[in-house]
């Protein structure tokens, strides 16, 4: 990538050098060339509080100075976390094979001898400048392309979600319950599921896959599904078949929120005990998902009105699923909820 000449021109530059006279020197020599954002220090201790305070774009470093040597301030940038460490480019009057080595090791890139020769200082300074500014907006662009990535994978989970909390919705709007009632679902077990001992991340898989128990209602005939007396024996049989049919609806979904959902479509309806449906399941054969959304369910269900019944307490409702511990739920779901309530409610 090649560098605008006014990027270069106004690289940010930090010059240390023990003697003032060789500071004048560079600074009269950079500003005669353009160059005006450069820093210059005597005192090494300040030069290295900049350099992590302002990171530089290049440092111009003397090798030869008191208290701090030019190998000192190189380990000190060394221990100075920067996403990208600017080039050090050597100004010195040692010129020996073992100073040179001793200085590529600890961080130098280039050097130059003293007195040193402008059109060279300026030429090895572009060049080092140059390779420095590039890589620097090459990881710019890196992190402004990752934020992009971050902030749209985010809407994708966003629509995602929003998906799937209305297609749970969909199941109510053909039944008498209210549309609250599926995301109430979702959040009461999640819930429980973090005081059952679930983690985070599968406790809210289950939030996002709760909402969904009752999709196979879309399936149920209006003459059974809104019927407002009791139903009769061969109407409940059809009434029934929600579990299966949501099921059916949901299980072959790539989507692991999908198949959780089809999961517990299909056993939010069992018993501890084995005397649910639609398969007869019993005590931990009963998906986990499925227990603890039939706790969220019953819950629910008990305290909103509806056309047919008045809400029940909570107090009521909590004493109900107590005394159904062991036979229609899970005994550990049951202490789970017992745990949250007052989150609940």
């Amino acid at each position: 990538m090649l560098m605008d000449l006014n990027d270069i021109k106004s690289a940010r530059i930090l010059v240390i050098d023990d003697e003032e006279i060789n500071l004048e020197i560079v600074e009269e020599l950079l500003e005669d060339n353009g160059f005006m954002n450069g820093c210059f220090f005597t005192d090494p201790a300040e030069a290295i509080e900049c350099y992590q305070n302002n990171p530089p774009d290049i440092v111009l470093l003397d090798l030869n100075m008191p208290v701090l040597t030019g190998f000192d301030v190189m380990q000190k940038f060394d221990e100075i976390e920067l996403a990208l460490a600017p080039p050090v480019l050597v100004l010195t009057a040692l010129a020996d094979k073992q100073t040179r080595l001793k200085a590529l090791k600890v961080g130098a890139r280039d050097f130059l001898s003293k007195p040193f020769d402008d059109e060279e200082v300026l030429s090895r300074m572009g060049n080092l400048l140059e390779m420095h500014l590039a890589h620097k907006a090459n990881l710019n662009y890196s992190h402004t392309l990752e934020e992009k990535v971050q902030q749209r994978t985010r809407d994708l989970l966003d629509a995602q979600n929003e998906m799937l909390e209305r297609l749970g919705l969909a199941a109510e709007y053909r039944d008498n319950e209210t549309a609250a009632h599926t995301i109430r679902v979702g959040h009461y077990s999640k819930a429980i599921a973090l005081a059952y001992g679930l983690s985070e991340k599968d406790a809210n898989e289950l939030k996002l896959a709760a909402p969904m128990h009752d999709l196979g209602k879309i399936g149920v005939p209006d003459g059974v599904l809104l019927k407002s007396g009791k139903l009769d024996a061969d109407e409940w049989k059809v009434m029934k078949k929600h579990a299966d049919i949501g099921y059916r609806i949901l299980k072959d979904s790539q989507s692991p929120i999908l198949k959780n959902a089809a999961i517990i479509a299909l056993t939010h309806h069992e018993k501890w005990n084995g005397s649910g449906y639609p398969n007869g399941l019993k005590g931990e054969s009963i998906h986990l998902y499925g227990r603890i959304t039939a706790v969220s369910d019953v819950f629910d269900a008990l305290t909103m009105e509806r056309p047919y019944k008045k809400a029940w307490s909570i107090d009521a409702a909590v004493k109900l699923i107590n005394e159904e511990s062991a036979q229609h739920f899970d005994p550990l779901v049951v202490q789970a909820f017992n745990q949250v309530i007052d989150v609940l409610v």
